[in-house]
């Protein structure tokens, strides 16, 4: 029987299975083979294989976070962010973001800019940022966090959808200002800026100036502006300008179109 099929000690796996690591297993033939030819200690023999258990279950714990987060994309990463086209951005900012400092302090960010000008990709980029340092994250758009609060308020259950908005150490609220919302809306909104203040770090992105937050907001603009004071005391805001991302191009086509009819 070759080395690659050979069954593994029936004692072993029995201990292997009783400290529940399953991914050792994987492994063990591999490292013990280069463990003889390469001349190991014993523990160096050691330090390998656990450290293959120890980075497989980092993957594993990272794809959960990722997959909980609930982002609408992976490829939206500050790698793949095109800072040639949005000048309006310094990229050294957003570096400093992507160290995390402000989720370990509670802080927020927002993003406030027109269409397609790169709220969403740098939200989500920063958020896979967190997830790799270790941290929870939740995405979601506004329209889709108070359609999931008036629910829960009907059914009376707001306070167990609230826990869960608190929960996560960033909490990412995409394209506030699309739609505008009522004013029972408005004040569920408060409430999860309220609760997470100081507690728990917030991303919000919107196309709307603050200016314009009260008539986001049903016309309540006592409530527009607690919730602004909230998010803005600890916060890194970032205003972005120019035409969308997704016209890029678009325009001289259409000018070549129009100019040969």
């Amino acid at each position: 029987m070759s080395e690659e099929t050979r069954p593994i000690n029936s004692d072993l796996a029995f201990y292997i299975k009783r400290l529940r690591v399953p991914r050792l297993r994987d492994h063990l033939d591999r490292v013990t083979r280069q463990a003889a030819e390469e001349g190991w200690s014993y523990e160096e023999f050691l330090t390998t294989l656990l450290e293959s258990e120890v980075f497989a279950r980092d993957q594993a714990a990272l794809e959960r976070r990722i997959k909980s987060a609930r982002f609408p994309s992976r490829a939206k990463t500050l790698e793949t962010f095109d800072f040639t086209y949005q000048t309006s951005v310094r990229k050294q900012v957003l570096l400093h973001l992507a160290s995390m400092r402000f989720v370990e302090l509670g802080h927020n960010v927002v993003f406030l800019g027109p269409p397609g000008t790169g709220k969403t990709h740098l939200s989500i980029a920063l958020g896979l940022k967190a997830c790799h340092a270790g941290h929870t994250v939740l995405f979601l758009s506004a329209v889709e966090m108070i359609t999931r609060l008036l629910e829960a308020q009907e059914k009376d259950s707001l306070r167990g959808v609230l826990n869960q908005l608190f929960k996560p150490d960033l909490l990412i609220i995409d394209e506030v200002g699309y739609i505008p919302f009522g004013r029972p809306a408005a004040n569920l909104f408060f409430q999860v800026v309220n609760g997470r203040y100081e507690q728990g770090s917030t991303i919000i992105s919107s196309n709307r100036a603050f200016s314009g937050w009260g008539e986001i907001f049903g016309g309540d603009v006592v409530v527009a502006a607690a919730m602004i004071d909230r998010l803005v005391h600890h916060a890194e805001i970032i205003s972005l300008k120019g035409s969308s991302y997704r016209l890029k191009g678009k325009e001289v086509l259409a000018d070549s179109v129009a100019k040969n009819r």
